[in-house]
């Protein structure tokens, strides 16, 4: 896994892709607003979701769901386990992935460990989200993790089909 972190680095975008991003941005960016409150701090959580998801081949809305619900979107967050930030990460990581010197209460720090130990228990699970989720959680075996980010997901970050995609996926 640590290849996996080492390897994700910033890449040239197509004009395509900065479009896909802006309007992905404008969308999540009401919804986001109930969460956090200062629209600066808001745009810059929102760009930096999308581009640590993307670089993870993760969709963006499930990381958003991860935060609600591991968070609630606060950086500061510290579990009764230990789990640190908006994606809760547990400090093992930094020895296991990091320099010492990472503070994982830093959102680019925590987003890019989230992100890529989520698409490695996706990678290990074979796609099952189910379990990639439990695990995530340390709750494998258990579904009630993955029902909690699966709702959120639905209910608060999952964009609607428009009638072109919905046309190709019934293809």
């Amino acid at each position: 896994m640590r290849a996996t972190l080492e390897a994700s680095r910033d890449t040239p975008r197509s004009a395509a892709e900065i479009w896909a991003a802006r309007q992905w941005h404008n969308d999540m960016e009401p919804r986001l607003g109930r969460f956090v409150k200062d629209a600066e701090r808001r745009s810059q959580l929102l760009q930096r979701i999308y581009h640590e998801a993307t670089l993870a081949r993760l969709p963006p809305e499930l990381v958003l769901a991860v935060i609600q619900v591991e968070s609630a979107f606060q950086a500061d967050a510290v579990s009764s386990a230990g789990a640190v930030g908006l994606m809760q990460i547990m400090p093992f990581w930094v020895r296991e992935l990091g320099l010492p010197a990472d503070d994982l209460k830093d959102p680019r720090r925590n987003l890019r460990y989230g992100c890529t130990i989520l698409a490695h228990y996706l990678a290990v699970e074979r796609g099952d989200l189910t379990r990639a989720l439990a695990r995530y959680n340390g709750s494998l075996g258990k579904t009630w993790y993955s029902e909690r980010v699966m709702r959120a997901w639905q209910r608060h970050w999952r964009q609607p089909v428009t009638g072109s995609e919905r046309a190709t996926a019934q293809r």
